[in-house]
């Protein structure tokens, strides 16, 4: 391990500032409270953390929409605040992720300020304008990922802007050398701060087509609207033209230049497209970036065969970067609820984390993950997200996994001595840090477990992956090479399961430590008891 590249296998646990730990009572998370949880963090047994957006912004997408990429919303603290951060989370051995938006901006920025005031100013060409059709209409049918077209009139200018994202994030023009120089000067001023590396947001968003062509439609069986609200229009289309073009690569690989100035940094990046894995090992391609994630375990599928299905798929396409997988983040159902149904348990909770974290590649871990949270019930009235208002009550938006984080069980959860920001949950009280604490059976305890147990078996963190034949609902595979290998398998169901070993297991001896109950070896069968694990070190 000492080896490899820190990110190489590294679990990353992602932290979601307004809902993390609130320092000032103003019912929003802040850089303090993140700063005084740092040693939780540190003791769940992961290696870095990913911290979403505290830059200055309006908060229309509560954060995604900044106004100052070099500076930290005050309501999060201040730049000083972010030092200290960084240098307790160094101070504790964890590593710092922070994340970047490229494509696009805030309307409050002072970029599009000055961009929209005129056609001939000096940032007139940093954003993406058109001129109207001739009847007009918006130059083109792209569409926003938030509902509706994605191009916006703009009357200072008598031109359309366009918008992938809300009407208030306008995206940048990176056709434009300027924007993208830009870009990689704030990227630079993180670096200089001492960051360890950036999570991406939309990173295939960055380019447009110049052409500003049409995108043909998708016929109705193939609307599957991975990651979108399932009435959502954006479904309705190939987005050949809106996203990932040809020119980000050659971005993709300047920005990979600078980094690699700062020694041991990673650039993770969050990519959604027509083909999403294909992306993925497009963009992770010797000489880009680090790492790559997509919403390919972030959807409702659950099943052995679609896990093995996509990691093969990935696998077979990416033959020199190197994977990240999620299960949970800030953008969707928790896997607990979005996999495990309403009658998931501890079981199934403890469960999952091992099996994210025992796929060859990185791991971004949510927070309250280690917590089996599942997701959180809402009220309309309560709604903070322009997603799920737009798209009530058949979609509920993204309000629902980013609750507050519930630390102790009383009415305020721990979180803030104010009113939440969003309301806690009833049902995370009972799963609250404190009393997790108490339970050495916890879902938290598993996790603290697995997690600190992991670092001691390489083949599980940095080794090769091979997936065995096994009826549902089992799911195996083998990590490691050589001499080192070990046998994973999971029961993903809620019954007890045989299944006849392999012969390649004949010899296996079973690994200790793992935390992970659940199986029985009667000579060539192994029985899994429900949601069981067992894993094993080949001969």
């Amino acid at each position: 391990m000492s080896e490899s590249p820190w990110w190489r296998g590294a679990v990353i646990y992602q932290i979601y500032p307004r809902s993390f730990m609130d320092s000032d009572g103003d019912g929003i998370g802040d850089l303090p409270g993140i700063i005084a949880k740092l040693p939780y963090v540190a003791g769940l047994g992961v290696d870095a953390i990913w911290v979403s957006p505290f830059f200055r912004s309006p908060m229309h997408d509560y954060g995604y929409d900044i106004a100052d990429q070099c500076d930290v919303d005050p309501m999060f603290g201040t730049l000083d605040d972010f030092d200290t951060l960084l240098a307790t989370a160094h101070g504790l051995g964890l590593k710092v992720m922070i994340d970047q938006v490229f494509s696009h901006t805030s309307n409050a920025h002072a970029w599009f300020l000055e961009s929209r005031a005129s056609r001939d100013n000096p940032k007139a060409d940093w954003y993406v304008w058109a001129d109207a059709r001739a009847d007009g209409t918006a130059p083109n049918n792209w569409l926003s990922i938030f509902g509706g077209p994605a191009w916006r009139w703009e009357p200072r200018r008598g031109q359309y802007y366009l918008h992938n994202f809300l009407s208030s994030q306008p995206d940048l023009n990176f056709h434009n050398p300027e924007v993208q120089q830009a870009t990689l000067d704030y990227v630079r001023f993180w670096l200089d701060r001492g960051v360890d590396g950036f999570r991406l947001d939309s990173i295939n968003f960055c380019f447009h087509d110049a052409q500003l062509r049409d995108n043909p439609p998708k016929p109705e069986a193939l609307r599957l609207g991975r990651g979108f609200a399932p009435d959502n229009p954006y479904a309705f289309q190939y987005h050949h033209f809106n996203n990932t073009q040809p020119e980000n690569i050659g971005f993709i690989e300047r920005l990979r230049a600078l980094m690699d100035g700062y020694g041991d940094v990673a650039a993770l990046g969050e990519i959604s497209s027509e083909d999403s894995l294909a992306t993925t090992a497009e963009y992770t391609s010797a000489g880009r970036l680090h790492m790559g994630y997509s919403f390919e375990l972030l959807v409702e599928d659950f099943s052995a065969g679609y896990i093995r299905g996509t990691v093969e798929r990935l696998d077979a396409a990416m033959t020199e970067g190197w994977p990240c997988w999620a299960i949970s983040n800030h953008d969707v159902v928790r896997a607990v609820t979005r996999w495990g149904g309403a009658d998931a348990d501890a079981a199934f909770a403890r469960q999952m984390v091992a099996l994210v974290c025992t796929l060859r590649g990185s791991v971004c871990l949510y927070q309250g993950e280690e917590l089996g949270l599942p997701e959180a019930d809402v009220p309309f009235e309560s709604l903070r997200d322009p997603y799920g208002i737009t798209f009530w009550p058949n979609f509920k938006g993204r309000d629902g996994c980013r609750t507050p984080m519930p630390w102790t069980a009383e009415a305020d959860a721990g979180f803030s001595t104010g009113t939440p920001w969003l309301p806690i949950a009833d049902a995370h009280r009972p799963l609250s840090v404190a009393t997790q604490d108490a339970d050495p059976q916890s879902v938290l305890a598993g996790a603290r477990r697995f997690l600190q147990w992991r670092r001691t078996q390489p083949a599980l963190v940095t080794g090769a992956q091979v997936f065995l034949d096994a009826p549902e609902p089992i799911l195996a595979f083998v990590r490691g090479d050589g001499d080192a290998r070990v046998l994973v398998v999971f029961n993903l169901s809620a019954d007890t399961v045989a299944w006849p070993l392999p012969p390649i297991a004949a010899d296996a001896t079973p690994l200790e430590g793992h935390g992970l109950p659940g199986a029985q070896r009667d000579g060539s069968t192994l029985t899994l008891s429900p949601r069981g694990a067992w894993i094993a070190r080949l001969a």
